[in-house]
């Protein structure tokens, strides 16, 4: 293990939370005054990555001007995860709705060939719902729905395209996890919050890193290596996995980009 690339790698992930928070603070104005928009829809989950982006959106435009949606499917969320989500509304002040989609994802799983075992293709179903009701306030009332994807989950394509992916500006796209961690130690983010296993909430016991394969830590690392220029071999030497794990997500990563991309139009 390479000494000298681990500390290259903690320098890439190493974050300056002050500079950061003032950047993205200015992001989001400009985005929103650019736009015309009255000011922004967030859905809150509950989790680290919506609570700062909630946070940021205030700092940047007065609660008044955010509305934060919690959007469960009642009998299947964990309500610990609402009762979370109000806990941050509250702190910042900002207009707040429980909406639960559980009669909504229902009703479509009625009208499709649903089959339980297809997991995926039924859990995607929940976060484009809650996007569809996010838009709708939205544009009820003249504002823009601000994503709270982070560099992780979007380099590895761990988001559900048209669904928790789809958003009119996303302020921690630019900030690996671990990094929005350090952000929301900054930002007072409830602990609670901060040390909850990251989960999309899309079934019973699903988690981001079990699904992932792999620990948001190194997935951070492997990437930070690569953003150094270092190769799969070196990768996996300094952050001390198998070979095989650190080629993985460079093709998960390769197979993920259409998910980042407009739809492919032809030339003729």
């Amino acid at each position: 293990m390479s000494e000298e690339e681990l500390k290259q790698i903690a320098r890439v992930l190493k974050i300056n939370p002050v500079a950061v928070e003032k950047k993205l603070i200015t992001f989001i104005k400009n985005k929103v005054r650019e736009s015309g928009a009255d000011g922004v829809v967030i859905g809150l989950s509950g989790g680290i990555d919506s609570s700062v982006t909630a946070v940021l959106c205030v700092r940047a435009l007065g609660p008044e001007k955010v509305l934060g949606i919690s959007l469960p499917e009642v009998g299947v969320s964990d309500p610990s995860d609402v009762a979370d989500a109000r806990l941050v509304a509250e702190k910042l002040g900002i207009d707040f709705r429980v909406i639960d989609i559980a009669p909504v994802v229902k009703a479509l799983r009625g009208q499709l060939e649903f089959k339980p075992e297809a997991k995926l293709p039924n859990a995607n179903i929940l976060p484009r719902v809650r996007m569809v009701v996010l838009y709708y306030y939205a544009n009820m009332l003249n504002r823009l729905v601000v994503g709270c994807s982070n560099r992780s989950e979007l380099r590895t394509g761990y988001f559900t395209k048209y669904g928790d992916g789809a958003s009119d500006l996303a302020p921690l796209g630019a900030l690996y996890k671990t990094q929005v961690r350090e952000l929301a130690c900054y930002l007072g983010i409830p602990k609670q919050i901060v040390d909850k296993t990251p989960t999309a909430g899309l079934w019973p016991g699903q988690t981001d890193e079990g699904e992932l394969g792999i620990s948001y830590k190194n997935l951070d690392m492997i990437f930070a290596g690569l953003d150094l220029g270092l190769k799969p071999v070196a990768i996996a030497k300094t952050v001390g996995l198998r070979l095989d794990e650190v080629k993985s997500i460079v093709e998960r990563e390769r197979r993920s980009l259409h998910k980042l991309r407009p739809p492919e139009i032809p030339k003729l």
